[in-house]
């Protein structure tokens, strides 16, 4: 296995629950982005997509744009969030699934890899969905998305795998902690 890209900072996951966090959505956010972006315009707000080199990504400059950009308008208009909340959400939406769908096309063309799979708690946004499943379709991709009972977040399935350790008895010997540096 290579790596062939990765976050510089946030995960996608954490991109969509920061967005929610701004908006005063609670937590976890990402799904109530996702069912608010349904009814929204994802044209209707244009956020700015990161140049990252390489097949890199990062959202710190985008959640960053995101606050700006609410806290402008609330200063205009105190009620603006309620009265465009699908449009944000779906715009906060499109431009992220952009980013991710951008990179991946370039990894593909670079790889000439055409199986794509994907996990965690974010492959359950209908529009990652979506566009991995429209990517099958137009680019000849074999896209594998886990079904929504297995669409779990990270560090629930950490979990898990350390509950069913611990039940089998598997135990580590010895921790190991990085020496932290007094001077």
């Amino acid at each position: 296995m290579e790596i062939l890209g990765q976050t510089l900072d946030d995960a996608v996951g954490e991109a969509f629950d920061k967005s929610a966090k701004i908006l005063g959505l609670p937590y976890p956010g990402g799904p109530l982005i996702d069912k608010y972006a349904a009814s929204g315009n994802p044209l209707a707000f244009e956020f700015p997509k990161p140049k990252v080199k390489d097949l890199n990504f990062s959202f710190s400059g985008l959640k960053t744009s995101i606050l700006y950009f609410i806290q402008k308008q609330t200063s205009k208009n105190p009620n603006f969030i309620d009265e465009n909340l699908e449009d944000i959400c779906a715009s906060i939406q499109y431009t992220i699934v952009n980013i991710l769908m951008v990179k991946l096309k370039k990894a593909v063309k670079k790889t000439g890899i055409k199986n794509i799979a994907i996990g965690g708690g974010v492959s359950a946004n209908s529009s990652i969905r979506k566009a991995l499943n429209d990517a099958e379709e137009d680019l000849g991709w074999n896209t594998y998305i886990p079904n929504f009972e297995f669409c779990t977040d990270n560090a629930g399935m950490i979990g898990i795998v350390g509950y069913y350790k611990y039940k089998s008895g598997l135990f580590a010997t010895k921790i190991l902690l990085p020496k932290l540096d007094t001077t």
